[in-house]
């Protein structure tokens, strides 16, 4: 099974939209599913976070690529398309 990590702050607003446009994807398109994520608390694994190379959260990688880094400008449409087209890239490669 294919793995992402997703960085995130537990009261983060742009994250809890990143889990709504989780549970979204995964509706719309079952084979998301095959993409194991592991969610990564900032704050809790703070040596893990400082070892990569982004400034916002969510923030999604695989293997070590940053696929998505969200912005404050985006809402929850756009975290949704970003997040979309990293699980499309993941399932590809």
């Amino acid at each position: 099974m294919k793995e992402i990590e997703l960085f995130y702050l537990t009261r983060c607003p742009y994250c809890n939209n990143a889990r709504k446009a989780i549970e979204a994807l995964t509706e719309e398109n079952p084979a998301y599913n095959d993409i194991r994520i592991r969610w990564i608390e900032e704050r809790e694994e703070s040596e893990l976070a400082a070892a990569r190379d982004y400034f916002a959260v969510p923030t999604v990688f695989y293997r070590g690529e940053k696929l998505y880094e969200a912005k404050p400008t985006h809402g929850y449409d756009a975290i949704k398309e970003n997040i979309k087209a990293a699980f499309d890239k993941v399932l590809q490669g």
